[in-house]
């Protein structure tokens, strides 16, 4: 590899709502501009060259817009059924996949039967069973399967984490989290896919992986409850809140709870754009962290609460004008993106293509992304799910023990012996 010698990685995109909107395009508009660069790796071009949506509808306004501004390269759009296997057949390197959570799997699926990279919006997958299968196929190919949490490169959640690893704060007791967005999450964004789903899958993972990843320890015991009755019927499966717990136990025999409050029937007239704070109590310390209470405050007469927010997140992902005069649109949203695809550059070309194996071993060794890693998530995820749908059979208060005698994941009815054995083998 020579100093002037530039690499290619073809991005691919499955889903271009909202989330692409606000983290995939800015990340690909500015490596459009920019490409990646690394002494590790050299000059890499990073074109989104291919996107698979259900309608095309999306991807063509887009298209439109950005490839004659200059601010996209030209690429391929395909629709309908068989979108994700047109795109994989015409070639990306990579793919990343940003549909509804319970259409992740048979996405990352095939682009992990291809022998392509793939970065999966969190929650990965549903179900343990479906984690094994995408950890076997990235084995089987060689290839990186990662899971977005952007959360954990918060600059808030980063400076837990640092105190945590260097026990200046000493042993997790208690935790407790809640995220609530607004009506139109549920109303019109996510509206054609709400149906049957629930604020906790899509958000407490948030939290999960931030307790899961921070603190360590070995997930015992999953509740949940929620409330109906706004999304969808009182009765039905659409739930318009969640309240999760899990029981964590250590290695010196002492467990810590935590509690995940999610909603996403918040009134829109909300000054922020989602509320969300935590708490978490140690032997010598307690830490509090409020999104909202970051210092910014802001009302301009015709625009707030509505157009814009009174309290902004600026962390997370902000368009701005830079002092140089430059407009950008950055924050650790983009950011985990950004690393995602420097991690694949790294494995293909930062090095000599006989140590590509230590290369790869290296990056699914991040635990922090990887669906190796995943697995404690996945099951509460799993949880959650099975708690939820017993209750609105009319079985509330199941609980979900797990790495029980009798399977790995196991769901108990109030009142009854019998259990129902969600997943067999050990998380």
């Amino acid at each position: 590899m020579t100093a002037t010698e530039t690499h290619r990685l073809r991005a691919g995109m499955i889903g271009m709502g909202m989330i692409f909107d606000e983290t995939y395009r800015p990340f690909f508009e500015r490596a459009h501009r920019e490409g990646l660069w690394s002494r590790q790796f050299g000059d890499v071009d990073v074109p989104l060259s291919g996107v698979a949506t259900r309608t095309g509808r999306r991807a063509d306004a887009y298209h439109s817009q950005a490839v004659p501004e200059g601010r996209i390269a030209d690429f391929r759009s395909f629709a309908g059924e068989t979108s994700v296997a047109d795109m994989l057949a015409e070639g990306v390197d990579f793919a990343c996949v940003a549909t509804p959570d319970d259409r992740h799997f048979p996405a990352a699926k095939a682009v992990l039967e291809s022998g392509t990279h793939l970065l999966v919006e969190k929650p990965s997958v549903l179900k343990l069973q479906e984690l094994d299968e995408l950890i076997r196929l990235a084995d089987e190919k060689g290839v990186l399967a990662k899971a977005v949490y952007h959360k954990l490169l918060d600059p808030d959640h980063k400076k837990l984490r640092t105190l945590v690893h260097d026990d200046v704060l000493q042993h997790v007791n208690t935790g407790y989290c809640t995220l609530l967005e607004p009506k139109l999450i549920s109303g019109s964004q996510f509206s054609e896919w709400i149906t049957g789903r629930n604020p906790g899958t899509y958000v407490a993972v948030h939290y999960i992986k931030l307790i899961d990843f921070t603190f360590g320890g070995r997930l015992k015991t999953v509740m949940a409850t929620g409330q109906r009755g706004l999304v969808g019927p009182s009765d039905g499966p659409t739930w318009d809140s969640n309240q999760l717990r899990m029981i964590y136990e250590y290695d010196d025999g002492r467990e810590a709870a935590f509690d995940i409050h999610t909603s996403w029937v918040t009134p829109d007239n909300f000054p922020g754009y989602v509320e969300q704070e935590v708490q978490f109590r140690f032997d010598n310390g307690v830490w509090n962290g409020h999104s909202r209470k970051r210092g910014v405050e802001c009302t301009i007469e015709g625009k707030t609460p509505f157009e814009m927010k009174i309290s902004m997140n600026n962390h997370y992902n902000a368009p701005a004008l830079e002092p140089w005069g430059e407009r950008s649109q950055r924050g650790y949203g983009v950011e985990v993106i950004e690393r995602f695809v420097r991690e694949v550059a790294q494995v293909e070309f930062g090095g000599p293509e006989s140590e590509r194996a230590e290369r790869l071993h290296a990056a699914r060794s991040l635990t922090y992304n990887d669906l190796a890693a995943d697995r404690q998530v996945v099951a509460a995820v799993q949880a959650l799910e099975a708690i939820l749908e017993r209750a609105a059979n009319g079985e509330p208060d199941c609980v979900v023990r797990v790495n029980d005698p009798r399977g790995g994941l196991v769901l108990y009815r109030p009142g009854s012996s019998d259990a129902d054995v969600l997943y067999e083998p050990a998380v």
